[in-house]
C-alpha cells in the first residue's frame, strides 16, 4: 500500500515540477540567467552578487549542477538540426533535472539515513507528501542543492562513523568534494553538519589515512573551484605565481557581505526568533507540534534544530533558507496512534492548499510571458508592473532587442507616467508591452469600459489565468475579504500593448476597443 502512495507522491512532484510557478526570483537569478548566457550566449542579466566588486556568487556549482546538461541539450538539439535550443526547452529540461535529483538523490539519502523499516517508510512518505519538496525542491534554488548536500554528507558520514575498520577512501573523498561544493553553493551549508562532523573523529584517529585523502580531494576540489571563479570574473585564467594576488575567493566574499548588518538591512532584518516562529511553520505546518510531543532525538533532528539555530544569527531569514531541515525533521517524526487520522487529514490539507499554491499559481504567468514575448516581433519595450522580476533568459536572446522594465511595486501613477513616455502611436510598427497582473484595479480606469485615457490606449494582447501575486494583498487599506476577493477572483497575468491614440477616439470607439476578447 504504502508503495503506491509513494508512487503517485511521485507522479505528483512531476507535476509541480513541470508547471511554470514561481517561487522567488533566486530560483533564476542566482543560476538559469547566468548558466543559459554561457552556454546559449543570450545576454543575460546579471545581480548585484555577479557585479559587485567582491563577488558573492561561485558559478562552480552552476556549472557543475545546471551547465552539464544544458551544455548536453545544445549537442544533442542542435545535432538532431533542430537550431537553437528555445529557452523554454531549457527550462523544463532544468526543472526535469531537479525533478530526478530530488527524486533519486533525495529519496535515496533518506533511505540510507533511517535503518529501521517503519520510520524509514514513514520518513519517506512525509518527505515525498511535503509541498517542500513538490515546489521549492524541484526549483532550481541553491537552497535545493543545498538539502541534496547536506542530505548525502550525512550519509557518508554516517559510513564513516559506522564501520571505522576500513579506511573507506571513497566515502572519504566524495564527503570532502561535496564539503568543499555545499560551502562554495551556499555558506550555510556547515550549519547543518556541526554534530555529524564530530562523529567521524574517532574514525579519522583509527584510520588515519581517510585524513591525506580527505585532504586532496578537499584541496584538489577548492583549487578548481576558485580557478573557475577567478576566471570567470577576472576575464582570464590566472596564472600559478599570481594565484594568491587575483584569486576571486567568493565564500569568504559572501561571509564578509552576510557579517555586515548594513549590508542585510538592505533586503530586510528580521527578529532572531523568526525561522522559529514564523518560517518553520510555514514549511512543515501541522508537523510542528510532533517535533515537541512524538520526534526522535537523533542525529537528524539536531542537525535541523542547530542548523535553523545558526541561521538564525544571521538577521536576514527567509524560509527557504531552511529547506535542509525539513527532511532533517520530518525524517524523526513518529505520527502518534492516538489521532492519527485527525493529524493526517490537517497534513494532506495544508500540503495541497500550499502545493497548489507555490507551485501552480504564485507568479504562474511570469515564465509563459516572457516566452511569449520572445515569440513576438517589433516589441521595443516591456513594462512588468507589480510582478517578480522576469527571467531575461527567457526571451532567446533578444534582450540587446526588447529593453525590459521591471516597476515592481511603483505607484500607478508613476507607472502611467513612464508608459506615457515610452509608448508610440499606436499605428507604429514598434510598440510598447505592459505586464500586468489581471487584479490590479488601478488599471480599470485605463483599459475599462468606464474610463479611458486620451493619452494612452491599452490593447489586450495576451493572458494567462493561473497567476496569483502575493505582492498584490492590500489587507490593510481593502480589507481581508475584499482583497481575497480581487486577487483571486481576478486571478491571472494579462499582458497590453500600449500606444498613444493617433487620434480622439469617441466613446463607443474606445468602449469597442477596450471590450475585445482576447
Amino acid at each position: 500500500m504504502w508503495r503506491r502512495l509513494y508512487l503517485c507522491l511521485v507522479l505528483v512532484r512531476l507535476y509541480f515540477a513541470l508547471s511554470p510557478s514561481y517561487i522567488h526570483p533566486d530560483e533564476h537569478f542566482q543560476g538559469p540567467e547566468i548558466i543559459a548566457g554561457e552556454v546559449f550566449g543570450y545576454p543575460s542579466y546579471k545581480t548585484w552578487e555577479f557585479t559587485s566588486s567582491q563577488p558573492v556568487r561561485s558559478i562552480f556549482p552552476f556549472w557543475l549542477i545546471y551547465g552539464w546538461p544544458l551544455t548536453v541539450l545544445k549537442w544533442i538539439w542542435e545535432g538532431l538540426g533542430y537550431g537553437p535550443v528555445p529557452p523554454s526547452i531549457a527550462f523544463y529540461t532544468l526543472r526535469l533535472l531537479m525533478f530526478l535529483l530530488s527524486f533519486i538523490l533525495g529519496d535515496w539519502a533518506i533511505h540510507e539515513l533511517i535503518p529501521t523499516i517503519n520510520q524509514r517508510r514513514t520518513a519517506i512518505i512525509l518527505v515525498a507528501s511535503s509541498y517542500v519538496t513538490w515546489t521549492f525542491q524541484t526549483h532550481t534554488f541553491s537552497n535545493s542543492i543545498e538539502t541534496l548536500v547536506v542530505l548525502w554528507s550525512l550519509v557518508l558520514i554516517q559510513r564513516l562513523r559506522d564501520n571505522t575498520q576500513d579506511t573507506q577512501a571513497s566515502a572519504s573523498g566524495v564527503l570532502a568534494f561535496l564539503g568543499v561544493l555545499g560551502v562554495f553553493n551556499r555558506i550555510t551549508f556547515p550549519a547543518f553538519l556541526v554534530i555529524p562532523l564530530a562523529q567521524i573523529v574517532p574514525g579519522l584517529y583509527y584510520k588515519p589515512l581517510r585524513i591525506p585523502v580527505m585532504l586532496f580531494v578537499g584541496l584538489l576540489t577548492l583549487a578548481i573551484a576558485i580557478t573557475m571563479d577567478t576566471e570567470y570574473y577576472s576575464g582570464h585564467r590566472p596564472h600559478l605565481r599570481e594565484f594568491h594576488k587575483d584569486a576571486v575567493i567568493t565564500p569568504w566574499n559572501n561571509l564578509a557581505y552576510n557579517v555586515d548588518e548594513s549590508n542585510l538591512a538592505k533586503h530586510g532584518l528580521h527578529p532572531f526568533w523568526q525561522h522559529f516562529v514564523a518560517n518553520l511553520p510555514q514549511l512543515i505546518g501541522p508537523a510542528i507540534p510532533l517535533l515537541f510531543v512524538s520526534s526522535l532525538k537523533n542525529t537528524l533532528f539536531w542537525s535541523g534544530v542547530i542548523g535553523i539555530a545558526v541561521l538564525s544569527a544571521f538577521r536576514h531569514q527567509e524560509p527557504r533558507f531552511l529547506l535542509p531541515a525539513v527532511p532533517l525533521l520530518l525524517s524523526s517524526i513518529k505520527v502518534p496512534r492516538r489521532g492519527a487520522r485527525w493529524w493526517a487529514g490537517a497534513w494532506v490539507v495544508f500540503n495541497v492548499f500550499a502545493g497548489i499554491l507555490f507551485g501552480i499559481y504564485h507568479q504562474g504567468g511570469a515564465v509563459p510571458a516572457q516566452t511569449w514575448i520572445a515569440q513576438q516581433d517589433n516589441i521595443d519595450t516591456v513594462f512588468w508592473w507589480k510582478t517578480y522580476s522576469p527571467p531575461r533568459w527567457l526571451l532567446d536572446g533578444k534582450n540587446h532587442e526588447v529593453k525590459t522594465m521591471d516597476l515592481m511595486g511603483t505607484p500607478g501613477e508613476g507607472l502611467i507616467a513612464q508608459l506615457t513616455g515610452d509608448s508610440a502611436c499606436e499605428s507604429a510598427v514598434n510598440g510598447t508591452l505592459l505586464v500586468a497582473p489581471s487584479s490590479a484595479t488601478f488599471l480599470d480606469a485605463f483599459t475599462g469600459e468606464a474610463g479611458g485615457s486620451s493619452e494612452l490606449v491599452f490593447s489586450p494582447q495576451w493572458q494567462y489565468r493561473r497567476h496569483i501575486g502575493l505582492d498584490d494583498l492590500d489587507f490593510g487599506d481593502d480589507g481581508v475579504w475584499p482583497t481575497l476577493h480581487r486577487v483571486i477572483g481576478r486571478r491571472g497575468l494579462t499582458i497590453w500593448r500600449t500606444g498613444r491614440p493617433s487620434r480622439v477616439r469617441t466613446p463607443e470607439e474606445f468602449s469597442n476597443l477596450t471590450g475585445s476578447s482576447f
